[in-house]
């Protein structure tokens, strides 16, 4: 388990790394490469449940360090991870907001693990979740709800700095959308 977890991970950072070196544009190449990554391995291995949410982990975790790697914008980055997500597992059955705060919690445990700066990152999260709502028929504000959620529980995990990060970033209307928190479990951590 752990050589695939660390192969597809590895997989997708270097994707990410040739595609930004090659064009540039980290938004689109991220979406790009997390829509088909995810949608391979649904497809190829059948995975449902639990298996789709270990799949994501991967892809986005591989998609934040390529893109940390090369120096680009992990804002950027999450909004393109956040929206290849929901477009690689529409197919799957998977809950679509539940989905989006897995995500946003994945990416921001991995934006704060390569330094990035978490505030962007959950802005762009929140972004993407509000896109990808609209392709997928789901209220924008339930996504940027889900996505400000997840990133809140993930920035708890990592301190009271990230937290304070993350909270300030999401309170803001984002894309003309009012993010109402949800966080009475969430603990400051130390």
């Amino acid at each position: 388990m752990k050589t695939t977890h660390s192969g597809m991970i590895e997989t997708v950072k270097d994707q990410i790394v040739a595609a930004i070196k090659g064009t540039g544009d980290i938004f689109q190449a991220t979406v790009n490469i997390t829509t088909q990554a995810l949608s391979t391995t649904i497809k190829d291995t059948g995975k449902v449940g639990t298996s789709v949410t270990d799949a994501i982990a991967e892809v986005a975790s591989g998609a934040i360090r390529g893109a940390a790697h090369v120096g680009a914008d992990l804002g950027h980055a999450a909004r393109g991870i956040m929206i290849g997500v929901l477009r690689g597992t529409k197919d799957a059955g998977a809950e679509v907001l539940d989905t989006i705060s897995h995500t946003a919690h994945i990416t921001i445990q991995d934006t704060a693990k390569v330094g990035g700066d978490v505030g962007a990152a959950a802005i762009g999260l929140v972004e993407g979740a509000i896109q990808g709502a609209k392709e997928l028929g789901v209220s924008a504000e339930d996504a940027a709800a889900a996505a400000a959620d997840g990133a809140m529980k993930a920035a708890g995990e990592v301190g009271s700095t990230a937290v304070d990060t993350v909270r300030k970033a999401v309170t803001k209307p984002i894309k003309g959308v009012k993010i109402v928190l949800k966080e009475p479990e969430l603990a400051k951590a130390a």
